[in-house]
């Protein structure tokens, strides 16, 4: 594990596996690093970094009086220091509240491109009635953090509905730790809430922007406004794939960011 630190002293630690141009990996809300694992081996000919999110598996003296205004603020700030510890322009390949880090973070750093797996922003007349923050802030009040964080899953991971939610949680991996970080769900999400989407990001690095049709409806229709707000982007959806696009098909998802990347 190496490790470098951010402009206001936060330490960021970050594996590094293989050779070659470095490929920045930002898990989404409430993914672990280890959702990276099934990706890692496509990507051969790259040198895969995988970040520890600050406040997501580590320790922040400030974290509890980090106010959701600031956590995508917090996010881009980390991405950026990365970016600068590392020798060359990386690629920088996010999912979910990852992709919006990852562009966000580039329109002030020097990569090669973007890629971005549904990035968690929201359509308007979404966002204007979203109240997902609140409704978790207030389970999470009432002790009730695992009913908090089942909350995010049913609306972000199965929109459509589960037939056994907690036998399905049972088996995920992720599941203890997903409950012990309820608060960082809580402000991630406000954060995504009051994120608007601008007519034209400010990005030079070329992007490709992904997205798959079992995903929610909204976050597609967010995917398809980013990558108009890109001045120099890709947009392709991956037909019968869920939110966990990268993770569930990463052979897919691999051979596209490839094909795209050789194109420039």
């Amino acid at each position: 594990m190496q490790t470098t630190q951010s402009t206001d002293g936060t330490e960021i630690a970050y594996e590094r596996r293989g050779d070659g141009r470095p490929v920045v990996l930002l898990h989404g809300g409430m993914a672990p690093r280890e959702y990276w694992d099934p990706v890692i081996p496509h990507f051969e000919e790259y040198a895969a970094v995988v970040p520890r999110r600050p406040g997501f598996g580590t320790c922040l003296d400030d974290l509890d009086e980090t106010s959701a205004d600031e956590v995508l603020d917090r996010e881009v700030e980390y991405v950026r220091a990365l970016v600068d510890d590392l020798d060359g322009a990386p690629v920088l390949f996010g999912h979910s509240f990852g992709a919006l880090t990852a562009i966000e973070a580039a329109t002030d750093a020097t990569v090669r491109a973007v890629v971005a797996y549904e990035p968690a922003v929201l359509p308007e007349e979404f966002r204007e009635r979203a109240d997902l923050a609140d409704r978790m802030a207030s389970l999470v009040e009432d002790g009730e953090r695992r009913e908090a964080v089942k909350r995010y899953v049913e609306q972000v991971l199965h929109p459509d509905g589960i037939d056994d939610l907690d036998a399905w949680l049972a088996e995920w991996p992720a599941w203890p730790d997903c409950v012990d970080l309820a608060e960082e769900v809580v402000r991630m999400n406000r954060a995504v809430e009051a994120y608007e989407l601008p007519e034209r990001l400010d990005v030079d690095a070329p992007a490709l922007v992904l997205a798959g049709t079992e995903g929610p409806d909204f976050l597609r229709a967010s995917a398809r406004g980013v990558h108009d707000a890109l001045p120099r982007s890709r947009f392709v959806e991956f037909d019968g794939v869920s939110h966990g696009g990268p993770a569930e098909v990463p052979e897919r998802i691999s051979a596209e960011m490839r094909s795209f990347l050789r194109a420039r």
